[in-house]
């Protein structure tokens, strides 16, 4: 059985494929891959089919994060019967996934930054309107949630 974990903001151009791309390589390096699925959405429609943004990925790759092959899609309704987990990055997507989710929906939602143990903030801000250390700010925050939330999935699913 793989856990299915999916990251969601607003274009999926910034926050999200960070998220997925830091999650991933930790699930790598705890030699857990086979039994993940890791995905990232937007609740808006403004990137479908783009690649993160240029600066997101500049940054990452500098701690060794490659997201070239990661592509925007807007997140789905059904992503909640697809997704044991489903993280937004802020208050304003977590309220949009919430009008989107099905009645029925068994899936975990909730705030990504839930899980970080270093950050008292429970958004990751969206650094597209500012400078390069937004950028480095959200890898920060994104690192810490990612290392928590593995950490809580190991113990929930016995991994």
């Amino acid at each position: 059985m793989k856990v299915k974990v999916l990251f969601v903001c607003m274009g999926n151009i910034c926050r999200s494929p960070t998220a997925e791309a830091v999650f991933r390589r930790y699930v790598e390096q705890a030699e857990l891959a086979p039994h993940f699925h890791i995905d990232s959405a937007g609740t808006h429609d403004y990137h479908i089919g783009a690649g993160p943004d240029p600066r997101t990925q500049q940054a990452a790759r500098q701690r060794g994060y490659d997201m070239s092959k990661l592509r925007g899609r807007q997140v789905e309704a059904a992503d909640f019967a697809r997704f044991d987990y489903v993280l937004a990055m802020d208050m304003a997507n977590l309220s949009i996934l919430e009008r989107l989710r099905p009645r029925d929906a068994q899936s975990h939602l909730g705030l990504f930054l839930e899980f970080a143990a270093r950050h008292v903030e429970r958004e990751v801000p969206d650094p597209y309107y500012g400078g390069a250390d937004g950028f480095e700010r959200v890898l920060d925050m994104v690192e810490d949630a990612a290392a928590g939330l593995l950490q809580h999935i190991r113990r929930q699913h016995m991994l």
